[in-house]
């Protein structure tokens, strides 16, 4: 397995009492707690965490200062779409957890946050190239969006590493990784596809939702921007939307741009809240880790069980690279059942589904409860063929007893026997 944060050999770094040079679990504790906003000026001590700062109109002391403020909106209170403290604290802390980061910027989404970083940095008549296994919302993007928009979109297959420079050609301009797939979990080669990248000045962008900043830092490997899913993992409750897109200095200024002009932000409410959230990051991640370790081995010893698909997992597509590049694995992963793929074990699937007792049946990942949802592959590839004879579940690991869970899908299997 990679190397976890808690790890005395990690590569986080030092321990100076400097608090731009702490660990990380260090800095998801003091990140985005400045004094000017958790305190009051003229007076000792401040609050623990910023406060909700609600806000539309601005007021000014006078003209003077109105028009000066057009000309400086960073961290500076100007118009309630350019943001409050409680939406730069949050920005500030994930800046903070990505060596080699310029800024981030906040969305109501995470597909807003991948829609706004695409178009910050493609024109038409730019080709992009686009993981096969990309997340769903992002291929629907890409086809119903930038295509008519005059981007071209060509999909790659996520193992190809430095041979995507074969896909390469003057126009273009972006290439977007999902590392691993939210689906398959194939992980991808990022040094060898920035490497690529940067000797044909290419953007990277990659969907970081599955790892987090914690476990996997992209920006630190050359990728220019790094884009989470905060509703999953930094929210970690099932009750927020909330998307975030975190630049280095070559292309910050694309994606601040893009957001203000699409008019993008997040309240202050959902903000806060993602703050609170991510406070917790760490202990969460490290048990969704073991949880979900300890349900994919055991799945993996299954009858009914063709194969697991889990980075950790050995049989994992990309698993070398995982334990190279990654310093641990969260609590997605998928696995794919015995029997064919036909009607029946569709209905098989379906029962060995809908009467678990401790998984949900959702969409969406990372909260603190379990879910199993059906997933088809199949559905979601272009340049590639999934090509399991078996169907597929998907299950988000929650901060459930690893044990009880074990015995519900144990349950399942065997109404899966009776079914198929």
């Amino acid at each position: 397995m990679g190397r976890g944060p808690l790890d005395p050999e990690s590569d986080g770094a030092g321990m100076s009492g400097d608090k731009d040079d702490v660990r990380p679990l260090t800095q998801l504790v003091q990140a985005g707690r400045k004094a000017e906003w958790t305190g009051m000026p003229g007076q000792p001590g401040g609050i623990v965490n910023p406060p909700v700062w609600r806000a539309s109109t601005i007021l000014y002391d006078d003209v003077a200062h109105l028009r000066a403020a057009v000309h400086d909106t960073h961290e500076r209170l100007f118009y309630g779409r350019k943001g409050t403290p409680t939406a730069w604290s949050l920005a500030d802390a994930l800046t903070s957890l990505e060596p080699g980061a310029q800024a981030t910027a906040l969305f109501p989404s995470g597909v807003a946050a991948i829609a706004c970083a695409l178009m910050g940095v493609l024109r038409p008549g730019d080709q992009l190239l686009m993981v096969d296994s990309a997340y769903d919302p992002t291929r629907n993007f890409c086809e119903k969006v930038l295509r008519p928009f005059g981007v071209d979109t060509v999909y790659y297959d996520p193992l190809a590493g430095a041979a995507i420079a074969e896909l390469c050609t003057m126009r273009t301009r972006a290439i977007f990784m999902e590392s691993p797939g939210s689906l398959t979990f194939e992980v991808q080669d990022v040094p060898a596809i920035v490497a690529v990248a940067k000797a044909h000045d290419i953007v990277t962008l990659i969907d970081n939702t599955w790892a987090t900043p914690l476990y996997f830092q992209p920006l630190a490997l050359g990728v220019d921007i790094s884009i989470l899913a905060c509703t999953k993992y930094i929210v970690g409750h099932s009750d927020v939307m909330l998307g975030s897109v975190t630049a280095n200095a070559a292309t910050w200024e694309k994606v601040r741009s893009s957001a203000q002009l699409f008019g993008q932000m997040t309240s202050p409410d959902d903000a806060w809240l993602a703050s609170r959230g991510l406070r917790t990051l760490g202990v969460r991640l490290a048990q969704h880790q073991s949880g979900a370790l300890a349900v994919a081995q055991w799945l993996s010893e299954q009858p009914e069980v063709a194969c697991v698909l889990h980075p950790a997992l050995a049989e994992c597509p990309g698993h070398a690279i995982w334990k190279r590049d990654f310093t641990g694995a969260s609590g997605l992963f998928s696995f794919v059942l015995t029997g064919g793929s036909g009607v029946a074990a569709d209905k098989a699937r379906a029962a060995l589904i809908d009467s678990l007792a401790h998984f949900g049946i959702g969409y969406s990942w990372g909260g603190f409860e379990s879910l199993a949802l059906p997933v088809d592959p199949r559905r979601y590839r272009s340049a590639t063929r999934w090509d399991a004879e078996g169907l597929v579940v998907r299950l988000n690991i929650g901060l459930e007893d690893p044990a009880d869970l074990i015995a519900d899908l144990d349950a399942g299997l065997a109404r899966w026997r009776q079914a198929i």
